[in-house]
Protein backbone atom coordinates (compact mmCIF):
# COMPACT_ATOMS: atom_id res chain seq x y z
CA UNK A 1 0.00 0.00 0.00
CA UNK A 2 1.02 3.88 -0.65
CA UNK A 3 0.59 6.25 2.82
CA UNK A 4 2.22 8.93 0.61
CA UNK A 5 -0.98 11.05 1.52
CA UNK A 6 0.01 10.48 5.18
CA UNK A 7 1.67 14.15 5.47
CA UNK A 8 -1.05 15.97 4.16
CA UNK A 9 -3.90 14.07 5.83
CA UNK A 10 -2.04 14.92 9.25
CA UNK A 11 -1.98 18.46 8.14
CA UNK A 12 -5.78 19.17 7.79
CA UNK A 13 -6.08 17.37 10.98
CA UNK A 14 -3.56 19.69 12.76
CA UNK A 15 -5.60 22.44 10.95
CA UNK A 16 -9.25 21.05 12.30
CA UNK A 17 -7.86 20.85 15.81
CA UNK A 18 -6.31 24.44 16.01
CA UNK A 19 -9.86 25.68 14.16
CA UNK A 20 -12.05 23.90 16.64
CA UNK A 21 -9.74 24.97 19.69
CA UNK A 22 -9.69 28.72 18.60
CA UNK A 23 -13.60 28.38 18.01
CA UNK A 24 -14.40 26.91 21.62
CA UNK A 25 -11.12 29.22 23.78
CA UNK A 26 -9.50 25.77 24.41
CA UNK A 27 -5.79 25.67 24.13
CA UNK A 28 -3.30 22.54 24.97
CA UNK A 29 -1.12 20.22 23.17
CA UNK A 30 -3.33 17.23 21.57
CA UNK A 31 -1.44 13.89 21.28
CA UNK A 32 -2.44 12.05 18.32
CA UNK A 33 -1.73 8.46 18.64
CA UNK A 34 -1.96 7.32 15.11
CA UNK A 35 -3.81 3.72 14.69
CA UNK A 36 -2.39 1.15 12.66
CA UNK A 37 -4.88 -1.62 13.17
CA UNK A 38 -4.99 -3.74 10.38
CA UNK A 39 -2.48 -1.96 8.26
CA UNK A 40 0.63 -3.31 7.35
CA UNK A 41 4.13 -2.05 8.96
CA UNK A 42 4.38 0.22 6.03
CA UNK A 43 1.72 2.42 7.70
CA UNK A 44 3.40 2.92 11.65
CA UNK A 45 6.66 3.97 8.98
CA UNK A 46 4.60 6.48 7.25
CA UNK A 47 3.77 7.23 10.60
CA UNK A 48 6.77 7.93 12.06
CA UNK A 49 7.89 9.86 9.32
CA UNK A 50 5.44 12.32 9.15
CA UNK A 51 5.81 13.21 12.76
CA UNK A 52 3.99 10.92 14.83
CA UNK A 53 5.56 9.00 17.29
CA UNK A 54 2.88 7.97 19.13
CA UNK A 55 1.50 4.17 17.53
CA UNK A 56 -1.68 2.68 18.72
CA UNK A 57 -3.05 -1.08 18.36
CA UNK A 58 -6.27 -2.83 19.14
CA UNK A 59 -4.90 -6.36 19.69
CA UNK A 60 -1.63 -7.54 21.45
CA UNK A 61 -0.77 -9.93 19.16
CA UNK A 62 -0.81 -7.67 16.17
CA UNK A 63 1.12 -4.73 18.04
CA UNK A 64 3.69 -7.33 19.31
CA UNK A 65 4.04 -8.64 15.61
CA UNK A 66 4.81 -5.07 14.25
CA UNK A 67 7.26 -4.99 17.35
CA UNK A 68 9.25 -7.27 15.91
CA UNK A 69 8.98 -6.33 12.58
CA UNK A 70 10.03 -2.85 13.38
CA UNK A 71 12.56 -2.68 16.53
CA UNK A 72 14.19 0.31 15.29
CA UNK A 73 11.36 2.30 14.92
CA UNK A 74 11.71 5.63 17.56
CA UNK A 75 8.17 5.59 18.13
CA UNK A 76 5.89 4.48 21.61
CA UNK A 77 3.26 1.92 21.13
CA UNK A 78 -0.52 2.29 22.50
CA UNK A 79 -2.90 -0.71 23.33
CA UNK A 80 -6.04 1.41 22.80
CA UNK A 81 -8.11 -1.97 22.45
CA UNK A 82 -9.61 -4.47 24.93
CA UNK A 83 -6.90 -6.22 27.52
CA UNK A 84 -7.81 -9.69 28.37
CA UNK A 85 -5.84 -11.02 31.35
CA UNK A 86 -4.03 -13.60 29.63
CA UNK A 87 -2.49 -10.92 27.21
CA UNK A 88 -1.34 -8.79 30.74
CA UNK A 89 1.79 -10.81 30.42
CA UNK A 90 2.77 -9.32 27.31
CA UNK A 91 2.31 -5.92 27.80
CA UNK A 92 5.46 -5.14 30.34
CA UNK A 93 8.46 -3.30 28.18
CA UNK A 94 6.57 -3.37 25.33
CA UNK A 95 3.75 -0.55 25.22
CA UNK A 96 4.44 2.66 26.57
CA UNK A 97 0.72 3.40 27.48
CA UNK A 98 -2.38 1.15 28.01
CA UNK A 99 -5.76 3.13 27.26
CA UNK A 100 -8.27 0.38 28.11
CA UNK A 101 -8.09 -0.36 31.82
CA UNK A 102 -12.17 -1.47 32.29
CA UNK A 103 -12.15 -3.49 35.94
CA UNK A 104 -9.95 -4.28 38.99
CA UNK A 105 -8.88 -7.74 37.46
CA UNK A 106 -7.34 -6.76 34.31
CA UNK A 107 -6.05 -3.78 36.68
CA UNK A 108 -4.81 -6.33 38.53
CA UNK A 109 -3.43 -8.25 36.50
CA UNK A 110 -1.69 -5.94 34.77
CA UNK A 111 0.35 -4.95 38.20
CA UNK A 112 1.36 -8.88 38.68
CA UNK A 113 2.70 -8.84 35.18
CA UNK A 114 4.48 -5.59 35.46
CA UNK A 115 6.14 -6.82 39.10
CA UNK A 116 7.49 -10.16 37.55
CA UNK A 117 8.91 -8.88 34.46
CA UNK A 118 9.80 -4.67 34.48
CA UNK A 119 11.42 -3.97 37.84
CA UNK A 120 10.82 -0.99 39.17
CA UNK A 121 8.70 0.66 36.39
CA UNK A 122 5.56 2.30 36.13
CA UNK A 123 3.16 1.54 33.22
CA UNK A 124 0.98 5.06 32.68
CA UNK A 125 -2.65 3.75 32.33
CA UNK A 126 -5.97 5.01 31.03
CA UNK A 127 -9.61 3.81 32.58
CA UNK A 128 -11.93 2.95 29.84
CA UNK A 129 -15.82 3.84 30.55
CA UNK A 130 -18.54 2.86 28.69
CA UNK A 131 -19.90 6.64 28.57
CA UNK A 132 -22.85 5.62 26.10
CA UNK A 133 -23.86 3.03 28.06
CA UNK A 134 -23.31 0.70 24.92
CA UNK A 135 -23.75 -3.20 25.65
CA UNK A 136 -21.29 -4.35 22.89
CA UNK A 137 -18.41 -1.70 24.22
CA UNK A 138 -16.23 -2.34 26.55
CA UNK A 139 -15.40 0.10 29.57
CA UNK A 140 -16.66 0.52 33.32
CA UNK A 141 -20.08 1.85 34.30
CA UNK A 142 -19.81 5.60 35.13
CA UNK A 143 -20.99 4.84 38.47
CA UNK A 144 -18.33 2.31 38.86
CA UNK A 145 -15.65 4.64 37.66
CA UNK A 146 -14.50 6.50 41.15
CA UNK A 147 -14.43 3.24 43.09
CA UNK A 148 -12.05 1.59 40.10
CA UNK A 149 -10.11 4.25 40.18
CA UNK A 150 -9.84 4.15 44.08
CA UNK A 151 -8.52 0.77 43.59
CA UNK A 152 -5.95 1.24 40.35
CA UNK A 153 -4.23 4.16 42.29
CA UNK A 154 -3.19 1.77 44.94
CA UNK A 155 -1.08 -0.88 42.53
CA UNK A 156 2.55 0.45 43.03
CA UNK A 157 3.41 -0.57 39.04
CA UNK A 158 0.54 1.40 37.12
CA UNK A 159 -0.04 5.44 36.82
CA UNK A 160 -3.37 6.45 36.53
CA UNK A 161 -3.42 9.33 33.76
CA UNK A 162 -6.99 9.67 32.88
CA UNK A 163 -10.07 8.11 30.90
CA UNK A 164 -10.37 7.12 28.24
CA UNK A 165 -14.08 6.31 25.94
CA UNK A 166 -15.81 5.49 22.36
CA UNK A 167 -18.58 7.44 21.19
CA UNK A 168 -21.45 5.89 19.69
CA UNK A 169 -21.13 5.21 15.94
CA UNK A 170 -23.18 8.23 14.71
CA UNK A 171 -22.99 11.35 12.54
CA UNK A 172 -25.07 13.05 15.20
CA UNK A 173 -22.37 15.45 16.59
CA UNK A 174 -24.96 16.19 19.59
CA UNK A 175 -24.49 12.83 20.63
CA UNK A 176 -20.88 12.49 20.21
CA UNK A 177 -20.46 15.82 21.83
CA UNK A 178 -22.78 14.41 24.85
CA UNK A 179 -20.78 11.07 25.64
CA UNK A 180 -17.44 13.27 25.37
CA UNK A 181 -18.72 15.80 28.11
CA UNK A 182 -19.47 12.99 30.41
CA UNK A 183 -16.35 11.73 30.37
CA UNK A 184 -14.76 14.89 30.55
CA UNK A 185 -17.31 15.62 33.79
CA UNK A 186 -15.91 11.92 35.41
CA UNK A 187 -13.14 13.60 35.12
CA UNK A 188 -13.98 16.73 37.22
CA UNK A 189 -15.48 14.57 38.97
CA UNK A 190 -12.35 12.25 40.25
CA UNK A 191 -9.86 15.27 40.22
CA UNK A 192 -12.22 16.96 43.11
CA UNK A 193 -11.51 13.87 45.50
CA UNK A 194 -7.42 14.51 44.87
CA UNK A 195 -6.95 12.43 41.79
CA UNK A 196 -4.56 14.55 38.84
CA UNK A 197 -5.69 13.31 35.59
CA UNK A 198 -4.50 15.20 32.51
CA UNK A 199 -5.49 13.04 29.72
CA UNK A 200 -8.79 12.53 28.20
CA UNK A 201 -8.44 10.36 25.24
CA UNK A 202 -11.34 10.31 23.24
CA UNK A 203 -12.24 10.94 19.55
CA UNK A 204 -11.68 8.95 16.50
CA UNK A 205 -11.50 9.03 12.83
CA UNK A 206 -15.60 9.82 12.35
CA UNK A 207 -15.57 11.25 15.48
CA UNK A 208 -12.54 13.90 16.67
CA UNK A 209 -13.48 16.91 15.81
CA UNK A 210 -16.49 16.52 18.73
CA UNK A 211 -13.60 15.35 20.75
CA UNK A 212 -11.19 18.49 20.71
CA UNK A 213 -14.41 20.37 21.40
CA UNK A 214 -15.04 18.96 24.67
CA UNK A 215 -11.22 18.96 25.83
CA UNK A 216 -9.64 15.68 24.39
CA UNK A 217 -6.03 15.43 25.28
CA UNK A 218 -5.27 12.33 23.06
CA UNK A 219 -7.22 11.82 19.89
CA UNK A 220 -6.67 8.16 18.26
CA UNK A 221 -6.39 8.27 14.59
CA UNK A 222 -6.59 5.76 11.71
CA UNK A 223 -8.85 5.86 9.01
CA UNK A 224 -8.51 10.02 8.63
CA UNK A 225 -4.72 9.08 8.14
CA UNK A 226 -4.35 6.17 6.23
CA UNK A 227 -7.36 5.75 4.67
CA UNK A 228 -9.66 2.50 4.78
CA UNK A 229 -7.89 -0.47 6.10
CA UNK A 230 -7.39 -3.10 3.17
CA UNK A 231 -9.99 -6.04 3.32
Amino acid sequence: MNFDAVPGNLAQVREDIARIQAHEGLSGNITIVAVTKGHPPEAARAACRSGLPDLGENRVQEALAKMDELPDLPVHWHLVGHLQTNKAKFVPGRFTMVHSIDSVRVAEALNRAMKRRSEGAVLPVLLQVNVGGEAQKSGCDPAEVEELAGQVVTLPTLELRGLMTMAPFTDDENVQRRVFRGLRRLREQLQSTGLALPELSMGMSDDFRAAVAEGASILRLGTVLFGERPL
